[in-house]
């Protein structure tokens, strides 16, 4: 996996991931940013989110669940003094359908955090507590 990372002017930065897609990665106007893009910190916390998204929604599949929708939510407590690493990080899962099954969904986001996730684990590993939880929401008919 690579990426290529270019300075853009001031606290401006282009990201291209090694699949050729590209995005806008800025500070802000106190770090003498324009305020035009994630800031690398929130990157890190939106692949973490992307993943274990990705892993709950494929396992739900791959178990035949009728899921509809998932979001991830997290939020992330970092450290005060530099370097400002995440200190906590929870993810809480919404996941929408018709006839989900609690324990489908419940086993979905465990193996996601403790089999599948590359960046949950990786993020884990260093330190990093996470947690997860859920709620379902049962779609009408």
């Amino acid at each position: 996996m690579k990426a290529r990372i270019q300075w853009a002017g001031e606290a401006m930065f282009l990201g291209e991931s090694g699949s050729g897609h590209a995005v806008v990665m800025d500070g802000p106007p106190e770090a003498g940013g324009r305020n035009l893009g994630v800031r690398p910190m929130e990157m890190l916390l939106l692949g973490l989110g992307g993943c274990t998204n990705f892993d709950v929604v494929a396992i739900l599949k791959k178990s035949r669940q009728p899921v509809e929708s998932c979001e991830a939510f997290l939020e992330a407590e970092r450290a005060s003094e530099d370097p400002k690493v995440f200190t906590k990080i929870h993810v809480h899962f919404v996941v929408k359908g018709r006839g989900l099954k609690e324990a489908q969904v419940k086993r979905a986001v465990e193996l996601s955090a403790e089999k599948y996730c590359s960046a949950s684990i990786m993020l884990g590993r260093a330190g990093v507590e996470i947690t997860h939880d859920y709620e379902i929401v049962e779609l009408g008919a």
